[in-house]
């Protein structure tokens, strides 16, 4: 198996960002925010990363493609919040379900890292949802520590 970071194309573009930003309100809406305040929340953090509606020099997106052309995913990655030009984060990563297990998750980290080292990064953060064990345990067993942990319980 072999997976290289194709820079998806501004034709594919509005499709991708329109797809990530449902999936992350539906991710928000799965973590407890109402449909309303997940939609703005989404709707925000997309126009601050993306405020022309397209990729930019702090924000890439890339197609995951496998060696006979498939695009099995997707890799949104750049700099991070802060002012530190060296820290770098994964906004968004996507391995397509049919092509979950075999291996591509893992593989697409490491480019990611590759990536975000060659653009003079020195850390790499993301964030992962409570509910995504699958993706926890990878990252942690790819050497990813975790900063952070918030918790809540239902009254």
């Amino acid at each position: 198996m072999s997976i290289t970071l194709v820079p998806i194309t501004l034709q594919r573009f509005p499709s991708w960002l329109k797809r990530s930003q449902s999936e992350y309100k539906s991710d928000l809406i799965a973590t407890g925010e109402t449909p309303r305040a997940a939609e703005e929340h989404a709707s925000d953090a997309f126009e601050r990363a993306f405020p022309a509606g397209a990729p930019t020099p702090d924000d890439t997106v890339f197609d995951v493609v496998d060696d006979t052309g498939r695009i099995v995913g997707y890799l949104w990655i750049g700099r991070d919040n802060s002012d530190d030009a060296s820290s770098w984060w994964v906004w968004d990563v996507v391995v397509e379900p049919e092509h979950r297990g075999q291996g591509y998750g893992r593989a697409v980290m490491q480019l990611a890292e590759d990536h975000a080292r060659a653009e003079g990064a020195r850390t790499l953060g993301l964030s992962v949802f409570g509910f995504n064990a699958v993706a926890r345990g990878m990252y942690e067993s790819a050497g990813y520590e975790t900063t952070s942990v918030k918790m809540r319980k239902k009254l």
